[in-house]
């Protein structure tokens, strides 16, 4: 089974980009839909966006839209998220995850069976 593995979080200052990695371990991302997912503290996690493996659809979270950009590079078997203009409410952990998910259902976490153990984004000046 894959198995995400995220990498690129760090401290970054207001305004500043950042492009995180998730890369599939012990397996790959094939027929499936893969996603970002955020939480901060106190908070719920937030949809961010997701792509489908095989075909290359999008879907950004609302919070993010025109910020941040989701592709994949199926040679490396990687998904990247580059994030610009970042804001100090972008704070959180995140997560990358993976699985069968119908296109309706992309930004419901429940749905997603394989989980990276996140990247931490801090945001501050």
């Amino acid at each position: 089974q894959v198995q995400p593995v995220e990498s690129g979080g760090g401290v970054v200052k207001p305004g500043e980009a950042r492009r995180l990695s998730c890369a599939a371990s012990g397996g790959s991302f094939r027929f499936s839909t893969v996603a970002w997912f955020r939480q901060a503290p106190g908070k719920e996690r937030e949809f961010v966006a997701a792509i489908s493996w095989d075909e290359g659809t999008l879907l950004y979270g609302d919070v993010v839209r025109d910020r941040f950009t989701i592709r994949r590079d199926k040679r490396q078997n990687t998904v990247w998220l580059q994030m610009i203009a970042l804001e100090p409410e972008d704070t959180a952990l995140y997560y990358c995850a993976a699985g069968a998910v119908g296109s309706n259902y992309w930004n419901d976490y429940h749905r997603y069976d394989y989980w990276g153990q996140g990247t931490q984004v801090t945001v501050s000046s």
